[in-house]
């Protein structure tokens, strides 16, 4: 029997990568998929070029928040993989107002719509962000929600709105929290395909304050690992960390870039002035989605990293009109 599954935001870096392994060669053979996606900048319609011709592909353009179209979908589905979201932190900070739309009221719009359209499994993909800043160990999934920025706000608000409809109407929610992602098809603005587009370009980089700011690196071939052990195997109205067990700091992360595309850090590297209300450390433990599902991450960073770099290095034709087109201050800088 074929599984209905609705992915939201399914055109994006981390939707798309999901639909391709669903529908790929080593997916799990029994499943449609339907991707709803507004193709804002960060959407990119040729992210899906290599399943546009599977039979059991189809692509909606619509808005989460629209509830006449999300409801008629929900309709005709049996699953959802909830990606869809606004999550660069920088422009959160220049303006949340878009961040709440669709990240608190567009969830809230697919929630309410599964629950009335009688969805077996909603999972909703979230973020360590949400637990705020750590200097010592690492979050387990009862940490309370601290977020700092508006993005991280956001998020951890339509978590607990996801949340609600299982505990009030028994909708099976499940929601992933995952660390930083890197790889293919990552939209140039987020840290390492900005400055490896920059670097491959021979163009200079932004480093935030002092670079001590650490993060832990998740290849989102092991985040869709995570994704398809909760979808599949997850319990209702559990929240699951997914990390990739590599942490760095920033200054470490462009020391690896710098190498990897054969720059200097005299010539490449501008120090720039820290982000605003700049979380110093994420980390979270895994032990419960390791523990109860089996995940482990499968691929080594310094690999992984080296892949992306080449990727983006025989890819230009994909992230240069992105680049082009691209309003952020460091762009094209």
């Amino acid at each position: 029997m074929t599984t209905r599954v609705l992915v939201t935001g399914g055109a994006g870096f981390i939707g798309s990568h999901y639909v391709r392994t669903l529908l790929g060669p080593a997916g799990p053979g029994d499943v449609a998929v339907t991707v709803l996606d507004k193709l804002t900048y960060a959407g990119n319609p040729a992210n899906l070029d290599e399943v546009r011709g599977h039979p059991r592909f189809s692509f909606v353009r619509g808005d989460i928040c629209d509830p006449v179209l999300v409801g008629g979908l929900m309709d005709r589905h049996d699953q959802v993989v909830h990606f869809a979201a606004e999550s660069h932190v920088d422009r959160s900070i220049d303006g949340g107002a878009e961040f709440v739309r669709t990240n608190v009221v567009g969830t809230h719009t697919l929630v309410d719509t599964a629950h009335r359209a009688g969805i077996e499994v909603f999972v909703h993909i979230s973020t360590d962000e949400v637990y705020g800043s750590i200097d010592d160990g690492s979050w387990p999934e009862s940490h309370p929600l601290r977020p700092n920025s508006p993005y991280s706000a956001s998020k951890a608000s339509s978590d607990l709105v996801a949340l609600s409809y299982h505990r009030t109407h028994g909708l099976d929610v499940r929601v992933t929290r995952c660390s930083n992602n890197y790889g293919h098809h990552h939209f140039p603005e987020k840290v390492i395909p900005l400055f490896v587009t920059n670097l491959l370009d021979g163009r200079k980089v932004p480093l935030y304050g002092d670079g001590g700011n650490v993060r832990d690196w998740l290849h989102i071939d092991d985040h869709v690992q995570g994704i398809e052990l909760v979808r599949t195997r997850g319990r209702a109205g559990e929240v699951y960390n997914i990390g990739g067990g590599t942490e760095l700091s920033n200054r470490e992360l462009t020391g690896m870039l710098l190498d990897a595309c054969g720059a200097d850090w005299e010539g490449s590297v501008v120090h720039v002035e820290d982000r605003k209300g700049h979380d110093r450390r994420y980390s979270v433990d895994c032990t419960k989605i390791r523990e109860e599902l089996g995940y482990a991450p499968r691929r080594g960073f310094e690999e992984g990293l080296a892949e992306t770099v080449r990727w983006y290095r025989d890819n230009r034709n994909w992230w240069e009109p992105l680049k082009a087109a691209a309003d952020g201050p460091w762009a094209s800088a």
